[in-house]
């Protein structure tokens, strides 16, 4: 069962009923080693306290079940991991299950627990979820605490819930954020505007979007943001720098999988003049996606350009960079997003439709996915 690194029974009460989640293991839980997935980790001593979102759900009622498999040290969109094995796709077992918190994603779509806790630095909750035909939301960054969460140091990353349907997500979103306004999640959006960001994706995803949205009845506008090539391309420059600052003295060990050994050795030579110019980017397109919202409530579009590739073309070296070209932006902008599985005409799989909100308006995000969610429910 490779969703999972370990599974165990971790509660604050003895109801046999508490709902079930699972944790990825970049996040602490006391007594378990952290070890990210990784063979240079796997000597890790156990973490000696809860990371501040996991005491917020036993304080809350939730059931722990165990820790969740990962691409090594986050930092890779298969979820291919030859160490500690690769989780199963739900949606197509041949298919890769995205990166980097495939083992959460994994567990929520097979239906091993209710939800799940990835972390999200360059799309690595909406990633694994768009690809498993599950939900993932990314909040707005800082409002969940990333106490107790590696790496320590970051502007990217994000602690964020998989869950197979809206009410749950909200469920686990009011216990790990305080200031999560639970009533405003669950409000009627149905005279909201609706921002349809254009951009590059498959013809099948293209319609599938148009579709959830049509079927929805919100209002809608078209919405080009003229940056977002230029965010993704900064938003790597970031992450290559941050993740390198974090995990570079590993390369040392002779213990990384190759993938993880040649992306960190790539990702140390990112520039100052690399970074400075990202931070420039990251100013305009954050400026750029604030303006677009001063005049719809939320941006939709495509989580994934198109469908995840299969196992054997991701071993064989096909490129997956392009999985997060429109995700990733978003990270560098700190916006709250969300994916929301909606069909594909003909097809078995699901198409992952993102959802954009204002900063600290993660509630309207959840809301709008919950109206989307029922109205396509009943055109099915």
């Amino acid at each position: 069962m490779s969703a999972f690194l370990q599974t165990f029974n971790l509660s604050a009460t003895d109801n046999a009923d508490a709902p079930t989640i699972a944790i990825k293991d970049s996040i602490d839980i006391a007594g378990y080693a952290t070890t990210a997935a990784s063979r240079a980790l796997a000597d890790a001593p156990p973490a000696a306290e809860h990371a501040a979102v996991v005491q917020r759900l036993l304080d809350a009622g939730w059931r722990i079940v165990g820790k969740t498999n990962m691409h090594e040290l986050a930092f890779g969109m298969t979820g291919i991991n030859d160490f500690s094995g690769t989780p199963v796709n739900p949606q197509d077992a041949t298919r890769i299950p995205g990166g980097s918190s495939s083992g959460s994603a994994s567990a929520v779509g097979q239906k091993l627990v209710d939800a799940a806790l990835g972390t999200d630095t360059g799309g690595s909750v909406r990633g694994p979820a768009a690809c498993c035909g599950v939900i993932g939301l990314k909040p707005t960054f800082g409002r969940v605490s990333r106490h107790g969460v590696a790496p320590r140091v970051t502007t990217l990353d994000c602690v964020g819930p998989f869950t197979r349907e809206m009410d749950t997500l909200v469920r686990v979103m009011t216990a790990i954020d305080p200031s999560f306004r639970t009533d405003d999640a669950r409000r009627d959006v149905s005279q909201l505007r609706v921002g349809v960001v254009a951009v590059d994706a498959d013809d099948d995803i293209t319609k599938a979007i148009a579709a959830a949205v049509a079927q929805a009845g919100l209002a809608s506008q078209p919405v080009e943001l003229a940056s977002f090539k230029d965010a993704f391309t900064a938003g790597l420059a970031v992450i290559n720098a941050e993740t390198a600052r974090a995990f570079g003295h590993l390369v040392e060990s002779g213990k990384l999988g190759a993938d993880i050994d040649a992306r960190l050795r790539a990702a140390a030579t990112t520039s100052a003049a690399d970074l400075d110019a990202a931070e420039r980017v990251r100013q305009v397109f954050t400026d750029e996606v604030d303006r677009a919202l001063d005049h719809v409530d939320v941006l939709v579009l495509p989580t994934m350009p198109s469908l995840p590739i299969t196992l054997e073309a991701a071993r064989a070296g096909t490129s997956v960079i392009g999985m997060s070209s429109l995700i990733r932006p978003f990270n560098l902008s700190g916006h709250p997003a969300l994916t929301l599985p909606v069909p594909i005409e003909r097809s078995t799989l699901n198409a992952g439709l993102q959802i954009i909100g204002r900063k600290n308006d993660d509630e309207t995000v959840c809301a709008v996915a919950a109206y989307i969610e029922a109205r396509v429910a009943q055109s099915a």
